[in-house]
């Protein structure tokens, strides 16, 4: 049986995966897996491998993402990049606009 605490730290970090994916698309474009290993390092968790796959999927066909594959200049496998669309953007600006006023809501 889970606590509150550890509920509360599920729905806020990996039941809204898009907004730590997006924020970080805002510094560069990125690849699924970096993404994935990059919310461990910034955010101290880790989403499922699959998870951050069906997150970016659904990004990028709702627009919020574009994605193009690369090749790599040191031979290995080519990897598919994701970057930030002006709607993604949005997306994320409006995200945090409502977590910062549900947060100030909280404090009163």
């Amino acid at each position: 049986m889970t606590t509150p605490m550890e509920r509360l730290k599920n729905k806020i970090t990996k039941e809204v995966l898009w907004l730590y994916i997006l924020r970080l698309l805002k510094e560069r474009p990125m690849y699924a897996y970096e993404l994935k290993e990059r919310i461990r390092e910034a955010f101290n968790f880790e989403p499922a491998t699959v998870s951050s796959y069906v997150v970016l999927y659904k990004l990028e066909k709702e627009g919020y993402v574009t994605a193009e594959w690369q090749e790599s200049e040191t031979g290995k496998p080519s990897r598919k990049y994701y970057r930030l669309t002006p709607e993604g953007e949005k997306l994320f600006k409006e995200g945090i606009a409502f977590l910062e006023n549900m947060l100030s809501k909280l404090k009163e």
